[in-house]
């Protein structure tokens, strides 16, 4: 039976299920031995075991997205903007409501009304000129011009805006997403093809053990393919670092927790076809106009007359007759017109001073949309160079693949040395890394289109 003990343990979820692995490989290789039970047992066992091993925890771009959006510290204010709008509507609605004020006073004045002449028979005593007056106000808005109304939509408004706020934030962490995301699945690539090279040179190293043992080749040739799996190991120990701290990155910035060994999903076919560019940006610059347009509003309300129903009642000395000197009770009721004329054009000021926020605004998302254009021709151009990129790959991979065939050939026939079939092998692995990297690269490049467009 073969050795089967040097079997390459990378791929596994779980490193110390190897022992497990070597038991079922060994008591497979004696099922000639066994009876078909036997055998029908060690296939349930195979599958068992492959579906615990391999049931790896997956990520997707739309994954992280989706979590970004939900986790992230900031997704929070959104729910603590409503409540506070729900608090500041509730206390602007109190306005309509009956207002009631208890006031109470002690006074005392150095001179009172007195009548100045005396009349026969006739005595009237002044006021006192220490009085006293508690009294209860009742006011009651009838009509306020719908300048309440006017202000509810600005409270509205400024909710929809600030929460827009929060969501064009999330959304410019995406780009943050693509580039980790796509760092992690080109490490992820980078790994699958070491692991590759590295079979390929255990399998080569066989052969080269069986030319040193019959004397074909030098034993030198043999040390050169082991440092060379040394090195592959060290550069493995590397690709894992770097991939864990680029992971702990974005389970941080998700909020999620993520496994080391999370296999990520290669996106579908990213496609930059439609040139719209819809941002949050741009629904956030609308939500700010509509701001203004409602703040004008309420400055053309705010000087409209507003009537106002009020009763009073009291308790005093004097009361509502000033001559009497003792302590009586009163009450006032009616109606009152509060309306402001003339503001010295403070309104009409404020109106223009809003019209040039509003050209603000305009002048703002004038600037975004041609940064967000220069910033798409740009990404535009980076995807054009990498599909070129990518169809040189092609061939320079061909090319390295049959000088490797004639190398592996030569080193078979001792014309050249193991160094010289690594040198050859290596070049094949670089070309085939630089095609992995390109694809990641022209992914991420199409990502950050999508991103910068608004999709």
């Amino acid at each position: 039976m073969k050795n089967i003990t040097n079997i390459n343990c990378h791929s596994c979820k779980n490193r110390n299920l190897k022992p497990t692995i070597l038991w079922i490989l060994t008591f497979a290789g004696t099922t000639r031995r066994v009876t078909t039970a036997k055998r029908a047992f060690v296939s349930m066992l195979f599958v068992l075991l492959s579906t615990f091993v391999f049931s790896q925890e997956k990520l997707s771009l739309t994954d992280c997205y989706s979590l970004v959006n939900k986790n992230y510290p900031i997704a929070k204010q959104s729910d603590l903007l409503a409540t506070k709008n729900d608090y500041d509507l509730a206390v602007l609605k109190t306005a309509k409501l009956p207002q009631l004020d208890f006031t109470t006073q002690a006074t005392y004045q150095s001179a009172v009304t007195q009548i100045p002449i005396k009349l026969p028979n006739l005595t009237v005593e002044p006021p006192n000129k220490d009085q006293y007056k508690a009294t209860v106000s009742f006011n009651q808005l009838l009509f306020d011009g719908g300048i309440i109304n006017a202000r509810e939509k600005v409270i509205n408004a400024d909710l929809k805006t600030s929460q827009q706020q929060v969501a064009v934030n999330l959304y410019r962490l995406k780009q943050q997403i693509n580039q980790l995301y796509f760092s992690i699945l080109l490490k992820q690539k980078n790994k699958a093809l070491l692991m590759a090279k590295q079979e390929m040179l255990a399998s080569k190293l066989k052969e080269v053990n069986a030319g040193v043992k019959y004397g074909m080749l030098l034993p030198s040739s043999s040390d050169i393919i082991q440092a060379e799996l040394l090195k592959i190991n060290q550069r493995f120990t590397e690709l894992n670092a770097n991939r864990n701290s680029l992971i702990e990155t974005l389970s941080s910035l998700i909020g999620k927790s993520i496994s080391n060994d999370v296999v990520l999903e290669s996106p579908l076919e990213i496609t930059t076809n439609s040139n719209q560019i819809s941002r949050p940006e741009l629904q956030l610059f609308q939500l700010q106009k509509n701001k203004l347009t409602a703040s004008e509003n309420v400055l053309k309300k705010q000087n409209n007359p507003k009537l106002i129903a009020f009763a009073t009642g009291g308790y005093g000395n004097p009361g509502l007759n000033m001559l009497d000197n003792s302590f009586e009770p009163f009450y006032l009721v009616g109606v009152k017109l509060n309306w402001s004329i003339f503001d010295w054009n403070a309104s009409k000021k404020q109106q223009k001073s809003l019209k040039i926020n509003q050209d603000i605004v305009d002048n703002e998302q004038e600037i975004f949309e041609l940064s967000t254009k220069i910033k798409l021709d740009a990404q535009q151009q980076e995807i054009n160079k990498l599909n070129k990129l990518l169809q040189s790959d092609e061939n320079i991979i061909n090319l390295h693949q049959s000088i490797l065939k004639t190398t592996e050939s030569q080193l078979k026939n001792g014309v050249i040395t193991t160094s010289e079939y690594i040198t050859q092998l290596t070049n094949l692995f670089e070309s085939k890394n630089k095609l992995a990297t390109h694809k990641i690269k022209l992914l991420l490049a199409k990502a950050n289109y999508n991103t910068i467009k608004g999709n």
